[in-house]
């Protein structure tokens, strides 16, 4: 009998995993026995990089392109990831759009960017997967969202209120489709060091600032993001549904 913890089968589509949590996700997922389709940005060499990583760990990995920002790209990729891989039994929400700024500066076009990736497009995904996952009979979906859900920063309050909202999202999804073996659930991970924030990580005061809030004393990394996904994505967290797991050494309660 093999661990409840693989996934060999099974087809995962980690949304903007050509970097940061996304990538070692992606990567965690298909050592896990999954073929995993990493998505990025159109001419992203980013994406092809983290393609070529997974191959030459042996694993399956294809890699798509698509703008989540355009609703005719979120109904695509779905599509495009079941032909060339089959139907998708994981959904990982994980790409997102982050703009530091004052609330009050914040334009228009700024919010309904940050609307249409960080809201519109899972929903839209969603719409696209969960039918088919309940009618199989297995599905899992996990929705990466955010420190900013409990501590949120004043300069990024469209971005809290869109992971807070994505997240009543997938409660409500929870107790629709329980009884499907489709799960709905999310990992909110707190300081992490990826490619986005080291722009203000880079500041020795803030970073030193940031570990002194954190229990467990420092930054996150990516990998410190991949055993909960791995947990919920597998038929080992069959029976966790509708819930958050902050992955944040602690922040959350600090």
């Amino acid at each position: 009998m093999g661990s409840p913890f693989r996934n060999d089968g099974r087809v995962a589509l980690v949304t903007g995993s050509s970097r940061g949590i996304g990538r070692a996700v992606a990567l965690g997922l298909a050592q896990s026995g999954g073929a995993v389709a990493v998505h990025g940005a159109e001419g992203s060499a980013a994406l092809d990089e983290a393609v070529e990583e997974m191959r030459t760990a042996g694993v399956r990995a294809e890699a798509f392109a698509a703008d989540l920002a355009q609703a005719d790209a979120c109904r695509r990729l779905p599509e495009a990831v079941a032909e060339a891989l089959g139907p998708i039994d994981i959904l990982v929400l994980n790409a997102s759009l982050e703009l530091r700024r004052d609330w009050r500066d914040v334009t228009e076009e700024e919010i309904a960017q940050q609307v249409a990736v960080n809201l519109t497009a899972s929903l839209l995904l969603l719409q696209a997967v969960v039918p088919g996952m309940a009618a199989r009979g297995f599905g899992r979906v996990i929705a990466m969202g955010s420190i900013q859900e409990v501590r949120p920063n004043p300069r990024l309050v469209v971005y809290a209120a869109l992971k807070s909202a994505q997240t009543n999202v997938m409660v409500n999804l929870a107790r629709q489709y329980a009884a499907q073996n489709v799960t709905f659930n999310t990992v909110s991970p707190g300081a992490i060091a990826t490619e986005r924030n080291a722009a203000v990580l880079v500041d020795p005061a803030y970073r030193a600032r940031v570990e002194s809030e954190i229990p467990a004393g420092r930054i996150g990394l990516p990998q410190d993001c991949v055993g909960a996904c791995l947990l919920l994505a597998s038929d080992a967290g069959a029976y966790i549904n509708g819930a958050r797991l902050f992955v944040d050494g602690g922040w959350h309660v600090g």
